[in-house]
């Protein structure tokens, strides 16, 4: 399974971007996806996951402001991310386990998925 993010770029404080991941695979094989990020200087963080329920479960410094979804149609994985912080800067990756059995999804760690994009920046100036 290949991933490739898009829909970065830079945007000034409180405005919006979109970002989309395209997978070679059938999304549905995977239960779990999210989006994680790393900022510089920083380590790895989960920003949000969707589950094969399409229950969702956000960072708290996102909460509010973005939206993880799934088309299953499309085999895309989308990010909308609204109200941008400077502290949103970082580099964004896409995210996705190998198996569709039902599970408790996790963004504690990346170490339970298997399939990784080769990210896309976001910079938010302020």
């Amino acid at each position: 399974v290949q991933l490739v993010e898009s829909g970065g770029g830079s945007v000034q404080a409180g405005g919006s971007l979109a970002l989309s991941c395209a997978s070679s695979g059938d999304t549905e094989s995977s239960y779990c996806m999210g989006w994680f990020r790393q900022g510089p200087g920083k380590e790895r963080e989960g920003v949000a996951i969707i589950d094969g329920d399409h229950i969702t479960t956000y960072a708290d410094s996102v909460k509010g402001r973005f939206t993880i979804s799934k088309d299953s149609a499309k085999n895309t994985l989308n990010l909308q991310m609204n109200s941008l912080k400077p502290e949103d800067t970082a580099m964004y990756y896409c995210a996705a386990d190998a198996s569709p059995l039902a599970r408790r999804c996790r963004m504690e760690t990346g170490s339970d998925y298997n399939y990784w994009g080769q990210g896309t920046q976001v910079t938010v100036s302020s």
